[in-house]
């Protein structure tokens, strides 16, 4: 076997959504190193988008989007279509969040954060469709990957009702996306992160050591544990495995010790 050609991306195009910074920008720096030979990024906001592009270097291509609308998403396949006849891969990584408290928690705090992580995956995979499929063939499917969180997995003790039901949500769309999809060698997979340092993670950014002490791995995820697991998933190495979430959270999940009361 080759390993460089079973986890390489060489000659791939992909799109990855919020990937001007936090995960998004993982995502971009291990596809760069596994040989992806151009990647979109969108964002809504114009220079943090510039500012990636200047850091990342030109294989990285910058168009501004927002994916909450159909519109948009609209608007963000037309302009990948105007420069490619085929996209090989999508992350569906854009997402927001919203805090209060359930007596108080305000419909659009519940509209901007559904719209985001559940209505523009499944739209925006909608309008890169046709791209997608000219893309995807038996022996090399074209993939899309929704980001999810381990919060669609379990509860956290945060007023976050919306990312809640957002989160979870996406990680069971993604099992009937990849039903339909597969009959048009596109697969759809996700993942769902644990404590990454991000500006959607404050706790894991500003109190990571703090954080670390309740996970099994005794530490968050870095970089390089982000990036492989979409490397693995978008690679002829993750070409059998359709409809799954990968749960990269350093064992919170799947793998800690729950609490009892003695009688």
């Amino acid at each position: 076997m080759d390993i460089t050609q079973l986890f390489g991306l060489q000659g791939k195009v992909a799109l990855i959504t919020g990937g001007s910074r936090g995960i998004g920008a993982m995502f971009v720096e291990g596809f760069l190193a596994a040989g992806c030979e151009r990647i979109y990024i969108s964002a809504r906001k114009g220079p943090q988008i510039a500012a990636a592009v200047d850091k990342f270097g030109d294989r990285v291509i910058g168009i501004p989007g927002d994916v909450s609308t159909v519109e948009g998403c609209k608007a963000l396949a037309a302009e990948i279509a105007k420069r490619e006849d085929k996209l090989d891969i999508l992350i569906n990584n854009a997402g927001a969040a919203w805090g209060a408290p359930f007596e108080e928690f305000p419909e659009s705090g519940w509209d901007k954060v559904m719209d985001v992580n559940v209505k523009g995956p499944f739209f925006l995979t909608q309008a890169l469709y046709p791209l997608l499929k000219a893309a995807g063939t038996a022996d090399r499917p074209a993939k899309v990957v929704n980001v999810g969180s381990i919060d669609g997995l379990r509860l956290n003790p945060w007023d976050t009702w919306s990312y809640h039901a957002s989160k979870s949500s996406i990680l069971y769309l993604t099992k009937r996306m990849a039903a339909r999809l597969i009959k048009d060698n596109i697969i759809v997979t996700a993942i769902a992160p644990g404590a990454f340092e991000s500006d959607m993670n404050r706790a894991a950014r500003d109190h990571g050591d703090e954080v670390a002490k309740g996970i099994p791995a005794r530490r968050i995820g870095t970089p390089e544990d982000m990036a492989a697991a979409a490397i693995y998933l978008c690679s002829r190495a993750g070409d059998y495995v359709i409809g799954e979430t990968l749960t990269v959270d350093g064992g919170l999940v799947h793998a800690a010790l729950g609490t009892s009361i003695d009688a």
